[in-house]
């Protein structure tokens, strides 16, 4: 142990590290007889995410448990140990020219485990899809301190309920994860990124023109703005538009030469663009823009951050509402998901309170959901911080009681405090 981890604003957690898996299961056991909780953590990027801890514990730091366990580059699948990095695993893929093609913010610090119980996605989810597509096997620890084991190593496999996709997203409630199997992808051999001014009475129109596009770009992301002068502004990018009055759509294209070239055409055919005004990014220009892109969902300047998840038709209404309020908040759309990230760099608990009511309207007309993974932390107790109540929480709390009973796994921090 070392001395100690304090989130949320609560006491300070002793920090313990198992480096094997029979040591967690020991911890597990331990923590179930003390009637005490484990709250896992890999790189802390998301620590701000969930509600306080409801009772003392301990904090597992993942990261010791990072190994390689197998990888069949043929079988374009690789199973490893949960507390690998994002980045370490992207250059374990990248000497076999294959890829797990899922954007996770701060890859240097992010682990696999903390990304798959975040459910951690970026811009290219809008084609290429979630940590929910490439998890095909999953081992974990459970309540009773025991390794159970779901999915297994090859694509084909489907026996057996499909754990993986529960344990994904569920926030360390329910199990901690120790090892991963995932399907991966081939480094495609182009990629070629394209971003252009769009006035933001012009974006739900603009919308609809990609929407109906005869292209099929990996990314559709939009900038508002407020969000393309922050980065302008910062050095991290060159946008076409930064001067306060325009945002930037961002279309991204990744596939073979052939394919990229033609959808590049298209896209400026079907909008009308000339090249002039578009601007372009491949090689190091398109990594870094797809890094940038990833990293502003966690911008660490932001006292308060707020996440939507809507259809992706409403993602042009919901941009204007954001951009009436006071103070406005910098929205990142991933808008062919229907996904916002908004940011407010300074603001009161009333301001905060009165943005969640204003922009929860709009979400909730389109059976949408928005939830605050960044705050003060003694505001979380008078905000809606999982959003608004849904049927689905019922079967959510039965599944938690069913499977941690003990409340061990990171207690309170989830839906309605599971």
């Amino acid at each position: 142990m070392d001395n100690g981890l304090t989130f949320d604003g609560t006491t300070r957690f002793p920090i313990v590290s198992p480096s094997s898996v029979e040591e967690l299961s020991a911890l597990v056991r331990q923590a179930a007889s003390e009637k005490n909780g484990l709250y896992p953590f890999g790189g802390r990027t998301m620590i701000d995410l969930g509600l306080p801890p409801v009772k003392p514990g301990y904090v597992v730091d993942m990261r010791q448990l990072n190994q390689v366990i197998d990888y069949p580059a043929r079988d374009m699948t690789i199973t490893v140990q949960a507390g690998i990095t994002i980045a370490k695993l992207r250059e374990i893929l990248k000497a076999e020219k294959q890829q797990l093609p899922v954007d996770v913010p701060l890859p240097d610090q992010a682990t696999l485990g903390g990304a798959i119980a975040a459910n951690a996605s970026g811009p290219r989810r809008y084609g290429l899809g979630t940590l929910r597509d490439y998890v095909i096997g999953i081992s974990a620890v459970n309540d009773a301190g025991e390794e159970i084991k779901a999915g297994g190593r090859v694509v084909k496999n489907v026996a057996g309920y499909d754990l993986m996709k529960l344990f994904t997203g569920s926030l360390g409630t329910l199990v901690i994860i120790t090892q991963v199997t995932l399907k991966l992808k081939p480094i495609t051999d182009s990629a070629v990124w394209h971003a252009f001014a769009v006035l933001p009475a012009r974006l739900g129109a603009s919308l609809d023109r990609l929407h109906a596009s005869k292209t099929r770009p990996v990314a559709l992301d939009y900038l508002d703005p407020a969000a393309s002068r922050e980065l302008a502004g910062s050095g991290k990018l060159k946008l076409p538009a930064h001067d306060g009055t325009s945002g930037n759509l961002i279309v991204g294209f990744e596939d073979n030469f052939k394919a990229v070239t033609w959808q590049n055409e298209t896209l400026r055919q079907e909008n009308q663009l000339e090249r002039s005004a578009v601007r372009e990014y491949t090689g190091i220009e398109q990594t870094n823009l797809l890094a940038c892109l990833t990293d502003f969902q966690l911008w660490p300047e932001a006292a308060f951050t707020f996440k939507a998840n809507i259809v992706s038709s409403t993602v042009a209404e919901f941009c204007q509402r954001a951009a009436s309020l006071q103070p406005q908040p910098l929205v990142q759309a991933h808008a062919g998901n229907g996904i916002i990230h908004g940011h407010v760099k300074d603001l009161t608990l009333d301001q905060a309170r009165s943005m969640l009511e204003t922009l929860g309207g709009v979400v909730a007309k389109v059976n949408g959901n928005l939830v605050v993974t960044r705050c003060p932390a003694g505001w979380k107790k008078d905000l809606p911080i999982w959003g608004r109540p849904t049927d689905d929480r019922v079967l959510m709390k039965a599944i938690k009681d069913k499977l941690d009973p003990g409340g061990i796994f990171n207690p309170g921090r989830f839906v309605d405090g599971i």
